[in-house]
């Protein structure tokens, strides 16, 4: 699984030179245990996990059109989480050389020098290892190669391939992220069906609205580290401009589940009413970025909150239409 967005570890923690001794080498003696174990969590994200979970387990819930075996669930929570960490892991180890110059990252483990590169790739590995044998023995195979898939997507496509290098980046290396619908999808039925690709582009489209939003709050960072996110190349106005076209899609595709899955009222009138919020906060970022530059009238970290309170309330109806609509 991957990233639908990156968050900034607000932990008060020596940075740079702070962490590094004369000699060059990392100040052991400041470790503790503590530190170490932090550190390590700290790599797999534990944020974004949450935000691919909220998409996984309610799918379960509409594909077993009721309450999915808890032992199921448990499993995919598991093997999903671990999956998830290790595609972040990977992604610290590859993007150290700039988290160590962003403000949003510098506060990561390996920025920190509390553990080394090649004990994060060890870890990554070890996770992604464990999270493949667990939704292979206890979920199916099928569900454990989505995984495998979504895990090796974010890594060598969007960080490796992407990331530094287009502006589309986020676009199509977000596709990571929105495989935790079709793995809680076929870990209750065994098989991939419509219902869930539609929530798969759902979470396709809210991407870049989600990560350019925040791409414009630390702009700056992006671009003192010369990655194009979109808001570093582009006008606000013009990044506000795209983020309400790709709003609009996506609630347009959110809508299309009631046809496609056969739902109750339920869900179409709540994805209606998220919809209808979120387009006009869409739409006043974008007038606001029309009139200033500047990031304290645009204020994109709006959006950006919105955007996990949408996805997270929107897939909170997946879940209890089939619950509530019997």
């Amino acid at each position: 699984m991957s990233q639908a967005g990156p968050h900034a570890d607000a932990s008060a923690r020596p940075t740079g030179d702070d962490a590094v001794g004369a000699d060059g080498t990392a100040a052991e003696e400041s470790k503790s245990w503590r530190d170490v174990i932090g550190a390590y969590v700290g790599l797999t994200k534990p944020r974004v996990i949450e935000l691919l979970l909220l998409t996984t387990v309610p799918v379960m819930f509409f594909a077993e059109r009721g309450i999915p075996a808890l032992g199921l669930v448990a499993a995919t929570v598991v093997g999903g989480a671990l999956s998830a960490g290790s595609a972040s892991a990977y992604n610290c180890v590859y993007d150290r050389d700039i988290d160590e110059q962003m403000r949003r990252t510098r506060r990561r483990a390996l920025p920190r020098h509390i553990v080394s590169p090649v004990s994060a790739l060890v870890f990554a590995t070890v996770l992604a290892v464990l999270s493949t044998v667990v939704l292979g023995l206890w979920v199916n195979w099928l569900s454990a190669g989505l995984s495998v898939l979504a895990n090796a997507f974010y890594v060598f496509v969007y960080t490796m391939l992407l990331k530094r290098r287009t502006t589309q980046n986020i676009v199509w290396g977000g596709l990571a992220g929105c495989f935790p619908t079709l793995i809680g999808w076929t870990a209750v039925t065994g098989e991939l069906a419509w219902t869930p690709v539609v929530l798969f582009l759902v979470v396709f489209f809210w991407t870049p609205p989600h990560t350019w939003a925040l791409a414009l709050r630390y702009r700056e960072d992006y671009r003192n580290v010369d990655v194009p996110m979109l808001p570093v190349v582009r006008s606000a106005s013009e990044v506000g401009r795209q983020i309400v076209v790709y709003s609009w899609v996506m609630v347009a595709t959110s809508l299309l589940l009631w046809p496609v899955a056969g739902t109750s009222l339920v869900y179409p009138v709540a994805a209606a009413v998220l919809g209808a919020v979120f387009l006009v906060e869409a739409h006043r970022m974008w007038s606001r970025a029309r009139r200033s530059d500047a990031l304290n009238e645009i204020n994109p970290m709006r959006l950006f909150h919105a955007s996990n309170l949408y996805l997270s309330l929107l897939f909170v109806a997946v879940a209890l239409d089939p619950l509530l609509g019997r």
